[in-house]
């Protein structure tokens, strides 16, 4: 995503972690079926989404951007994320959904995650399955985001854009689902307590066995997509 105010410069590893909320119960794995989702979302139950609203970080004007949660249908669900680049001058480093703001051209939130994916991955529309979208969420930066869910299909290849983005991983649903993985964290920045989650993940690949630190607003939104799948 590109986002134009930078966050407060700390590294998010080295603040403690809280709590961990080992008592919630993981989304079981029949509910992690393409077939499952596709059922939840046209029958969507009573929920409340758990983060909304960040607290501000600026008095910037409001503006609309959309990401996409892309769930790559392999043996188990996968879920498609971004390392942005190094040389990004805002979240530079941090794992990240494919998305950003939206252009005027756009139809609707859709059209914007499904546009933007293309631009910083190559991800082709025709590979894409929309289920449905999440309610917004609100970050310190004053963006208002329309998370859109949708199933990948594989076969497809990814192009990312050097500019924007250091690299592409998936990590399986099923982790991402258990809160057992959710760490709690807050922090205090200009006189704001500030708290989130954060989703450490090292993949058991010997070939890609280096830490994705998932926090803040990626976090949130999963934390979300979790909520909406336990209801």
């Amino acid at each position: 995503m590109s986002f134009t105010k930078p966050l407060p410069k700390f590294d998010p590893r080295t603040i403690p972690v809280i709590g961990v909320d080992t008592h919630l119960s993981d989304v079981p794995a029949h509910a992690m079926t393409p077939e499952s989702l596709r059922q939840r979302f046209r029958h969507p139950p009573l929920w409340t989404p758990e983060h909304s609203v960040e607290k501000k970080f600026s008095d910037r004007e409001p503006a609309l951007a959309a990401v996409l949660i892309p769930l790559v249908m392999r043996d188990e669900l996968t879920l498609l994320l971004t390392e942005r680049a190094d040389n990004m001058t805002t979240h530079s480093g941090q794992v990240a959904l494919p998305g950003g703001r939206t252009d005027d051209s756009d139809h609707d939130a859709v059209d914007t995650a499904l546009r933007e994916a293309h631009e910083e991955i190559g991800l082709d529309r025709t590979h894409v399955e929309v289920l449905g979208i999440l309610p917004t969420y609100v970050t310190g930066t004053a963006f208002i985001i329309t998370p859109v869910v949708a199933l990948v299909r594989p076969g497809f290849a990814l192009q990312p854009n050097p500019f924007e983005v250091a690299d592409i991983f998936e990590v399986p649903l099923r982790y991402l689902m258990n809160p057992a993985h959710h760490q709690r964290h807050e922090h205090e920045f200009e006189g704001v307590l500030r708290q989130w989650l954060s989703m450490p993940y090292t993949g058991a690949d010997a070939d890609d066995s280096k830490e994705r630190y998932i926090w803040g607003a990626t976090a949130g939104m999963l934390r979300n997509l979790y909520r909406f799948l336990i209801a």
